[in-house]
């Protein structure tokens, strides 16, 4: 069995939103079509606390984009995006819900990051994705959503340890940056990643 996973498609991610993805608005439609081809579709939700740890604002000498060392992981310093109950955290206005089976929160510990749909930053606590999955019968998985060097790279390496096989949907993509895109996608292929655009599904 087949599983679309939608990786934090939501406002605070799109241009305009509080941490943009460069044309990140342009997946929706794309998205909405590539529904209806997978027999189970999910979505994960960046879904913070007030003053997450992972937000800048939370640290008195920390600057924009610093990588700081936070518990003993490396942690990117964000502007405050996708908190709680908040119009960022929501999902775009034109994307289709009405296929998703299932949200997944991540992001909820307010001491520690999640960038995986499966797991946060320092596989502590899972999100019971693997689980969900697991009880359904899927085995393999497609990634669509955003950023696409982060939350979806990091969400593709858990799948992977977790024995799915895994495939990123390209054009159903984007990233904050081009350049660490390519190294990620290297290390997806390396993997065994199956990297392909929606036109071959």
């Amino acid at each position: 069995m087949k599983a679309l996973i939608l990786i934090d498609v939501q406002n605070d991610f799109m241009p305009g939103g509080a941490l943009a993805v460069p044309q990140g608005d342009e997946i929706v439609p794309l998205i909405n079509e590539l529904q209806e081809k997978f027999d189970l579709v999910v979505a994960t939700q960046d879904w913070h606390p007030q003053g997450h740890a992972s937000f800048v604002s939370s640290h008195k000498n920390a600057e924009l984009y610093e990588v700081i060392n936070l518990d003993g992981i490396k942690q990117v310093m964000w502007p405050e995006h996708c908190i709680q109950g908040s119009k960022g955290a929501e999902f775009h206005p034109k994307l289709n819900l009405n296929p998703v089976e299932a949200i997944f929160r991540k992001g909820t510990d307010p001491k520690i990051d999640s960038y995986s749909g499966f797991y946060d930053n320092a596989h502590l606590k899972t999100t019971g994705l693997a689980g969900y999955l697991n009880e359904k019968g899927v085995t393999e998985l497609y990634f669509a959503g955003l950023a696409a060097e982060y939350c979806v790279y990091f969400s593709i390496l858990d799948a992977v340890k977790e024995g799915f096989k895994s495939c990123l949907i390209e054009d159903a993509t984007r990233a904050l940056s081009s350049e660490d895109f390519k190294k990620a996608k290297r290390d997806l292929k390396d993997k065994g990643v199956k990297l392909l655009s929606s036109s071959e599904i």
